[in-house]
This record gives C-alpha cells, sequence and structure tokens, in this order.
C-alpha cells in the first residue's frame, strides 16, 4: 500500500517520477485565466481565518457542502467561520474520489506544512495551527503568489475597468509578477440583458465616444482594447452559453443594435447576429494587436432560480449545457481566417462530448505560429484526474501535445496554484507510461524540453510577454 498523497502521489511509473521531478516540479507558473481580482493582489490582502482564504467564493466547495445536506447558512450565510469550517470538516472524508479531496490536502501540505488529513477529528487542531500561519508575512496575497513560484497571470476584467489597481502593481517594485489584465467584454455581447443599455452608456461616457449605432460601438471597443493593450492585455475571454454564429448584413446588425437601444424585445436570431457581428468585429482587433481570444463554451448558469434570488449568480449552480455549435465555431473561424484576421485562439469545452470535435477543429486553422489554436485545457467540471487525462490523450491523437500551452486554475482562490502540481503529475505519468510502454523513446533531451514548454515554455512564448 502506497502513503497518502506522498511525493510520488499520481506517479505509477519511474519514467513518471523522473519526468515530474527532474524537469516539472520545479517549473514556473503562468496562471493565464483566473478570477483572482487586481484589487486583493495591490492592497496584498490578509485573511483572518481558515474559511476566509479556503471557502469564501469557491463554488466548488459550495457544491459539495450542499450535496453533504449542509444548509445555506453554513456555506454561503451568516454563520460564524469557525462553524463553516466545521461543516467543511466534516463534508471533506466524504468527497471521496472528487478532486476536491487532493486539492485541499496539496493545499494543505505545500502551504502550511500539514500532513494529516482534514476531518473532524483533526479541525481543532488544523483550525489552530492554519490560522495561526494566516497571520505571518508568508500568507498575503502578493506572497502566496510568489512563494507558488508564480511569474505571471492573468486576471478577468471588464472592459470598462480603469485598471488602476493593475497600474499600481505594475508600480510595485517588491513585486515582480505580471499581473495583467484580460479582456472579456460580457456587457457588449448580451444585448439581451437588462443591463446592456447601461453599459452602452458607460461605454460612451469613458471613452467619449457615440456609440448609438453599431459602428460607434465598435469604436467605442476599439478605444478600450487600445486602453487594456497598453495595460499589458495580451488576452481576451469569452463565455459563449448558446449558438453564437449567424451572418447578417451591416444594415441589418445596425437595425438589431438600434432596437435593443429602443428597449424593444429582441428574436433569438437577432441576438445570435448581433454576437456573430461582434465577435467578428472583436476578433480583428485582436489579430491586429497579437492578443490571444479566449472561447469558453457550454456552460448552462444560474439553474437555481430561487437559489438565484437568495444568493446571487456564480454560487454553484451552474452546470454542463448540451446545445451543439461545431458549424458556429467552424464558421467563426473560417469567417476571420478568410478576412487574415484569425487571432491565436483557445477553445474550452465544459461538454466532454464536444472533446474530440473540438480536437480535430484546431488542425484546421493551424499556421505560422506554433499551436496557434489551441484545444484547451481540462475546465471547469472537467478539471478533475479523468477530465485531464482524456484532454491530453485526445489533443496528442488529433494534433501536437508538444505545443500544448498547459494548465490554468480558472480561480478565486489564492491556494489554487497546487491545481498547476495536479496537472504536471497527471501530465508526467501519461508521458511516463507511453516510454515505458515502448511507445515513445526514453530520449530525456527532447522529453525535458516537451514537458518545460508545457508547464511553462509555450505559453510565455504564446503570449509573448516581455521580462
Amino acid at each position: 500500500m502506497k502513503a497518502f498523497m506522498d511525493e510520488d502521489f499520481l506517479l505509477e511509473t519511474e519514467t513518471a517520477k523522473t519526468l515530474y521531478h527532474d524537469f516539472a516540479k520545479d517549473m514556473p507558473i503562468f496562471d493565464y485565466h483566473c478570477h483572482l481580482t487586481a484589487k486583493e493582489i495591490a492592497e496584498n490582502k490578509t485573511f483572518a481565518n481558515l474559511a476566509e482564504i479556503w471557502l469564501d467564493g469557491d463554488h466548488y466547495k459550495w457544491r459539495a457542502l450542499r450535496s453533504n445536506g449542509v444548509p445555506e447558512e453554513w456555506v454561503t450565510g451568516e454563520a460564524d467561520d469557525r462553524e463553516k469550517f466545521q461543516k467543511w470538516a466534516e463534508t471533506v472524508p466524504f468527497t471521496l474520489g472528487n478532486p476536491l479531496y487532493h486539492w485541499t490536502h496539496l493545499e494543505l501540505k505545500r502551504y502550511f506544512g500539514i500532513h494529516k488529513p482534514l476531518s473532524p477529528k483533526t479541525a481543532d487542531e488544523i483550525w489552530e495551527e492554519g490560522n495561526a500561519l494566516l497571520q505571518t508575512e508568508a500568507f498575503t496575497a502578493q506572497q502566496l503568489i510568489k512563494r507558488s513560484n508564480v511569474k505571471g497571470l492573468c486576471t478577468t476584467d471588464d472592459p470598462l475597468d480603469d485598471l488602476a489597481y493593475h497600474k499600481q502593481i505594475k508600480e510595485d517594485a517588491s513585486f515582480d509578477v505580471h499581473v495583467l489584465p484580460t479582456f472579456r467584454p460580457d456587457g457588449a455581447l448580451t444585448i439581451e440583458s437588462p443591463a446592456f443599455k447601461e453599459w452602452i452608456s458607460n461605454l460612451e461616457k469613458i471613452t467619449g465616444s457615440e456609440a448609438k449605432t453599431f459602428a460607434g460601438l465598435v469604436e467605442g471597443l476599439e478605444a478600450r482594447v487600445r486602453y487594456f493593450h497598453e495595460a499589458g492585455c495580451r488576452l481576451s475571454d469569452h463565455g459563449l452559453d448558446s449558438n453564437f454564429y449567424l451572418e447578417a448584413s451591416e444594415a441589418e446588425v445596425e437595425r438589431i443594435f438600434a432596437k435593443a437601444l429602443a428597449g424593444s424585445p429582441l428574436e433569438n436570431e437577432e441576438i445570435v447576429k448581433y454576437k456573430t457581428a461582434v465577435m467578428k468585429a472583436l476578433g480583428k482587433m485582436y489579430a491586429q494587436h497579437s492578443w490571444a481570444m479566449q472561447l469558453h463554451i457550454g456552460a448552462l448558469r444560474s439553474n437555481n432560480r430561487k437559489k438565484l434570488e437568495a444568493v446571487g449568480p456564480n454560487t454553484g449552480f451552474d452546470s454542463i449545457h448540451d446545445f451543439t455549435y461545431a458549424e458556429d465555431l467552424s464558421n467563426l473561424l473560417d469567417a476571420l481566417d478568410y478576412e487574415g484576421v484569425l487571432p491565436k485562439t483557445v477553445i474550452y469545452n465544459l461538454n466532454p462530448r464536444d472533446n474530440h470535435m473540438i480536437a480535430s477543429m484546431i488542425g484546421n486553422f493551424q499556421e505560422e505560429i506554433p499551436g496557434k489554436i489551441q484545444f484547451g485545457t481540462a475546465w471547469w467540471f472537467n478539471d478533475q484526474r479523468d477530465g485531464m487525462e482524456e484532454q491530453i490523450k485526445i489533443l496528442a491523437n488529433h494534433g501536437l501535445l508538444a505545443r500544448f500551452v498547459g494548465m490554468l486554475t480558472d480561480s478565486r482562490s489564492f491556494l489554487s496554484y497546487t491545481r498547476h502540481e495536479y496537472f504536471r503529475r497527471i501530465l508526467c505519468n501519461i508521458v511516463g507510461k507511453w516510454v515505458e510502454n515502448g511507445e515513445y523513446p526514453a530520449d530525456f533531451d527532447i522529453l525535458e524540453i516537451i514537458i518545460k514548454d508545457i508547464c511553462y515554455g509555450n505559453i510565455e512564448a504564446y503570449l509573448a510577454i516581455e521580462s
């Protein structure tokens, strides 16, 4: 019987151990998609206790707590932090087979030096030991990032953000980590939202543009892209949760835009036509600035109306959608490519049914830049061992795994960088098995290059971040 989560955790062959310990383990991290806030980093946030740093904002844990019968008061409600932590300690032993069990204990080991499993029996001891460490300088937001060997990270930001905290971080000579904004223009895309008119009005105020027409909207977005680029942005991000491609004439798009600003209800077909026009316009801007465009496709959000009204969105009531979009995706990429304005693109799918489709789709548009179109890492409900293994193997089968830009956290937690370790162990285990099965030679010179590139080198080159 193996020891619980020892140094060779998830590494099943001698080659896998060599690949991880010699090549992957100490590589830096570039976390190119997360939901940390620049404000908390700039202000070097500190944490009062384990419940705050571990449970606040973590909808993965919230779903597990609810599944264990924990009332909402001890999940997102007003219960005491010590009580919330106790409920988590009572739940953890029942997360057998869930990545939360591994993530929880990787975080305890790597950040707190605590090697005992969390359970009701150890809750008091871990609470006291962890809270004492949180009062030290090693557990500020900036120190947690630096201790994790993070060289860069990309936040997720509304185009209307003034990016003042990003600028503050950049001017802080004591903190040498790249903290870059990501352009997430949901406000411009969600024409069906009640908040759309207000977002457009705010865009006009910020840019001084007249966004009373679709052409004016595009000018305003161009101004914000330039602003973000000057602040170091090299990525955009789009959540596409329903069909997103349907061609329309310029006149028709202008009519749809005017109709929305007038407060008139839109047909679904009109919504899709508008979003198509926005995505094409933005794709062209991204290409001009050599940005990468991220497409997160396939979430079914806020399924529980009662909980949405009680605790709000992004609180753990989202799931996997099953709409089909192969033709939409093909048409979007093709339209941009045909005009010579297809940017670097990373495509993430939430429904694992679509893995082979995405992996085969990216090969249609590869050109000039190694790995220009990426099959993004296993995302959200898929970022567990089975999901990561499947994504890695399917990418390898259809394309070039060696050009993969690797892992990200997609997290709001300053402790989630251990997910990179989790991914790296899984990656090295897969490649190690291929070598030991005689499927790839034991050429450690090239294997070192491949493993280190997937862990860090590829994303650094992909984004062309200046040191």
